[in-house]
């Protein structure tokens, strides 16, 4: 199957994913949690008073309710002391005998933008060492430069995702989300190694045989594997996000999303870069 003369069409939809997700990070970003803002997270179990008396009662640390069922609330504040919230929750008592704090956590602002820091240089450091080793094996700079940039497709359709996911639900990136991202791109980039090695033994073996139709016999004959390979993920993480609990949930869809976009990439995004690379340094 000719497979490369359908470029514009793997480039649309590429661009019909990236450019809503691309404008939700320009416009709203991320909805980031308290790892990377700072502040506070408390549950209170065994609450009868309705959340908005609860919130109001923290009403000077702004409060935000993040989770509120069997009367158990979650809610996120400015930094407020344990003795503070301790305070308070004996003021609410007078309605709610049997409230209790289950669960307290407080992150200085500065940890939250030391953490943003090393997350964005661990992005950086990854992409620069996937650049430089891919070149090397493949011993041709276009190979590595493709690969990069079919990742960083993956890396806008993940963060653009959860950027709409932020504003329309108020879904929260936190350090799980950081592990997902790394873990995608690592997972974007071994597949498209498996296509681009395919299409090194192919070059190698048929020396007369024009680069398009290299490549396209070399995604074929991947893409029975790719495919296999990615579904046992993908409905793995399926039921990890349709069943499993609410702390890995958000996890678990950045995974299955990831995985579903570094599977389209590898042979929908980084061969056809390299068919254009090919094309346009033959025409100087």
């Amino acid at each position: 199957m000719n497979w490369m003369k359908h470029l514009p069409i793997y480039f649309l939809i590429s661009a019909m994913v990236v450019i809503p997700g691309t404008y939700s990070l320009i416009r709203y970003g991320l909805k980031s949690s308290i790892e990377f803002t700072g502040g506070s997270r408390l549950t209170l179990v065994t609450v009868k008073s309705s959340p908005e008396d609860v919130l109001q009662a923290f009403i000077d640390y702004s409060p935000i309710l993040e989770n509120s069922e069997n009367n158990s609330l979650t809610i996120k504040s400015k930094e407020i002391s344990q003795e503070n919230t301790q305070k308070i929750i004996d003021g609410l008592k007078k309605e709610n005998p049997d409230v209790k704090l289950s669960d307290f956590e407080t992150i200085g602002p500065a940890l939250g933008q030391e953490t943003i820091k090393k997350t964005g240089n661990a992005l950086i450091v990854a992409s620069v060492l996937l650049l430089l080793y891919i070149s090397f094996a493949f011993k041709q700079l276009k190979y590595g430069i493709c690969a990069v940039l079919a990742m960083f497709h993956d890396s806008v359709v993940l963060l653009g995702s959860f950027s709409l996911l932020g504003h329309f639900r108020g879904v929260e990136v936190d350090l799980l989300f950081v592990t997902a991202v790394l873990t995608i791109l690592s997972f974007s980039v071994h597949d498209t190694i498996v296509v681009y090695d395919r299409i090194r033994e192919l070059s190698h073996k048929n020396k007369n045989v024009d680069f398009v139709s290299l490549v396209n016999q070399a995604v074929t004959e991947t893409m029975t594997r790719s495919l296999n390979n990615s579904l046992t993920i993908i409905f793995m993480l399926l039921a990890l996000f349709l069943m499993g609990g609410e702390t890995t949930k958000y996890f678990s869809l950045a995974l299955l999303i990831g995985t579903v976009t570094g599977t389209y990439s590898s042979t929908f995004t980084a061969a056809p870069l390299l068919v254009i690379w090919n094309k346009l340094s033959r025409r100087n």
